[in-house]
């Protein structure tokens, strides 16, 4: 159905409604209209790597997972998975009358902010800190969440628009204060590319930008969005932000002003309750039904899109409930853990040998944890595959496994009534009865995340520094004194320094959030039969960085991200190991098209995929950002001793800079390129 055909027919249908039936139709929970045939319909899904809060689904590794991988491809395979179950628990599930909460099909994802600052908490949602990467992987997951039939398959969001990455403890009444430039070559880019993809909804942040709210930001939401991009869709508010107005950010002094602010901005969907207080605006002569009936009318599109109205079929009514956690897409869930994962050190140790490792001992407040597999906003997989549970069922006949949680995620002692390090000594004890030794440590979503609100209470916030919980530092060191070979496997969402320890293990692998079958991964990985190909999406640093870094609440990119930080990272983005050893052989760069031609070649002894990385510099421009930046990337697989042929897509505004007015200009076109794995 055709965008316009969709709203004839809702401005057919709202032109039907009173004023107050129109109102009520401005939050998450529309209500039923049954004069009209208008069922019940909640707005708030989400579907960051899955479907989430609802019920079953397969929890695929989360966003910044995702973003390792640089596979554009697999990342539209699993949203279009993902969308695959929203349908087929949507058909199920409303038949028998549950139209409630996380159980529509206006998906509110993905998260495209960028990973400016790695004490974000909620950073392990985004695709990371490079813009172009970001935009790739979201408009993949748009394409792949919306379908390309007749109607949308799901509504796809992109969030939160624009300018926002924390802090979370101030979110409700900060300000970022961001340049022009900034802006237009950091935080608005992947937008873009999302609303030229054809997605369907934008949320608004919670915070202010440049001093407006970004609910209610002529500048962002009217000049910029649905002026120069054109952008056709519904916007929607963040949960309880337009409250904010008043409460937080003091711009308004009450519902009522904070009603009628957003509405004229074009915020047409609340996420909260504030919008119950449009009639009452109406009433008081401070709101027109024109505006009120503005968004009615394209909320009633995405709706008609989706083919969901009375008296629609869609394309998508027939998929069934059975395709909720099938075979297709636990193997997809699988296949994108493997290619997730990113090996940050390997001194021969790996791939092991199940016939000759000896005892293998698994020691780690996330060698058993299902929280470390899933991140946040996720579904409920009817299975996990915990590493330790991966390890049992790989060498249950060929080796004997030992384990010990050896300490709590974060506190210094597991039982309430032990004394400090209570598992250390069994931890130890468990190392020198192994021939191999597997520490898993890390974080979850406990830990980083979202600040809690009246959705997702018990959840974390930002990180204080880069490090490990110093109870996990603890089991660490007293590990290692045991001698035994060690690999040191992470669950985590963003930077964490282990570069004390990189000289004392054998291997470090990280695992991010690896979804449910990240246990099967893992042990796959580190047994050699798959190899690691994974690539930082974000930058590693050392804790020490953070002191040579702008404030948290300071939103310039001044030394920071890998595209502007002058230091010297623990490990750099774009960087992760295989089993292969892949070079770039030659290539060629056409800057008229676009397009470059790489010739590479495995000269290691394993199978392999990698991804190969191309990275522009203008030399000459003033307003070029610091460092060489990601044009154009792709993922190759290589088996020993074979030569390929690739040609790689490069950013069209690769050649282009930003200058401060935040107008993308032509450059000196004095380029430096960088190619490498």
């Amino acid at each position: 159905m055709q965008r316009d055909e969709a709203r004839r027919l809702a401005e057919e249908l709202v032109n039907k409604m009173t004023v107050d039936e129109m109102a009520s139709q401005l939050i998450y929970h529309a209500p039923a209209i049954e004069r009209l045939n208008i069922k019940e319909y909640n707005w708030w899904n989400e579907a960051l790597h899955g479907v989430a809060r609802g019920g079953t689904a397969t929890c695929f590794p989360q966003a910044i997972s995702m973003a390792a991988t640089f596979d554009d491809e697999l990342v539209e395979e699993v949203a279009d998975a993902i969308s695959t179950e929203a349908r087929a628990k949507y058909n199920a599930i409303s038949k028998k009358g549950d139209r409630g909460i996380y159980k529509g099909l206006t998906m509110w994802s993905p998260n495209i902010n960028i990973f400016r600052d790695p004490r974000w908490g909620r950073g392990h949602e985004t695709y990371g800190e490079d813009p172009y990467l970001t935009s790739k992987m979201g408009s993949a997951f748009v394409r792949g969440l919306q379908g390309k039939g007749e109607h949308l398959k799901t509504a796809a969001c992109a969030k939160h628009f624009c300018v926002h990455s924390g802090p979370e403890a101030t979110r409700h009444h900060f300000n970022a204060v961001v340049s022009k430039k900034d802006m237009h070559e950091t935080y608005l880019p992947a937008f873009k590319e999302l609303v030229d993809t054809g997605v369907e909804a934008v949320m608004g942040a919670y915070n202010r930008v440049n001093d407006d709210p970004a609910c209610a930001n002529n500048y962002t939401m009217n000049e910029v969005l649905r002026g120069k991009w054109g952008f056709k869709g519904h916007y929607v508010s963040d949960c309880w932000a337009i409250r904010d107005f008043h409460e937080g950010h003091k711009v308004t002094k009450d519902a009522l002003e904070s009603t009628k602010l957003a509405l004229e901005m074009g915020c047409d969907l609340n996420c909260g309750c504030t919008y119950e207080f449009v009639m009452d605006a109406y009433n008081l002569g401070l709101i027109s039904e024109d505006l009120i009936k503005r968004s009615a009318i394209r909320l009633f599109t995405t709706r008609f899109l989706l083919g969901i109205e009375e008296g629609q079929t869609s394309e998508y009514d027939d998929i069934p409930y059975t395709k909720v956690e099938c075979k297709e897409h636990l193997d997809l869930a699988l296949r994108a853990a493997y290619e997730s994962c990113v090996l940050f050190k390997n001194d021969g140790i790996l791939p092991l040998n199940k016939k000759t490792c000896g005892t293998v001992s698994v020691i780690g407040p996330n060698a058993n944890s299902r929280a470390s597999l899933i991140g946040n906003y996720h579904g409920t997989p009817s299975d996990y595959i915990t590493i330790q549970e991966g390890l049992m069922d790989y060498l249950k006949d060929e080796q004997r496994i030992l384990y010990s949680e050896g300490s709590d995620i974060y506190r210094e002692k597991v039982e309430d009534q032990a004394k400090p390090n209570d598992r250390i000594a069994e931890a130890v004890v468990t190392a020198e009865n192994s021939d191999t030794v597997i520490l898993v440590v890390g974080l979850d979503e406990t830990i980083e995340g979202e600040q809690p609100d009246e959705g997702n209470v018990g959840q974390a916030g930002d990180k204080e520094d880069l490090l490990l919980p110093k109870c996990q530092r603890n089991l660490i060191d007293a590990v290692l004194q045991v001698g035994k070979p060690t690999i040191i496997v992470t669950l985590a969402g963003s930077s964490i320094d282990l570069s004390e320890y990189e000289d004392k293990v054998n291997a470090l692998l990280l695992g991010w959030y690896p979804g449910e079958m990240g246990g099967k991964a893992i042990t796959d990985i580190l047994f050699g039969e798959v190899s690691p190909s994974g690539k930082l999406p974000v930058t590693f640093y050392k804790n020490s960085a953070l002191a040579e870094m702008p404030p948290f609440e300071d939103y310039s990119m001044k030394n920071r991200t890998y595209r502007y930080y002058e230091g010297e990272p623990y490990h750099p983005f774009g960087y992760g190991l295989t089993y292969g050893d892949c070079k770039v052989e030659e290539y060629n760069i056409d800057v008229d098209t676009n397009k470059a031609i790489v010739k590479v070649k495995n000269y290691g002894k394993m199978k392999t995929e990698d991804v190969v990385q191309i990275y522009v510099k203008d030399k000459d421009s003033e307003f070029a950002p610091t460092n060489p930046s990601l044009c154009g990337f792709r993922r190759v697989c290589l088996d020993v001793d074979e030569e390929k042929t690739i040609e790689v897509e490069l950013n069209k505004n690769a050649f282009k800079v930003v200058n401060d007015e935040g107008e993308l200009v032509d450059g000196s076109f004095n380029l430096e390129f960088v190619v490498r794995f």
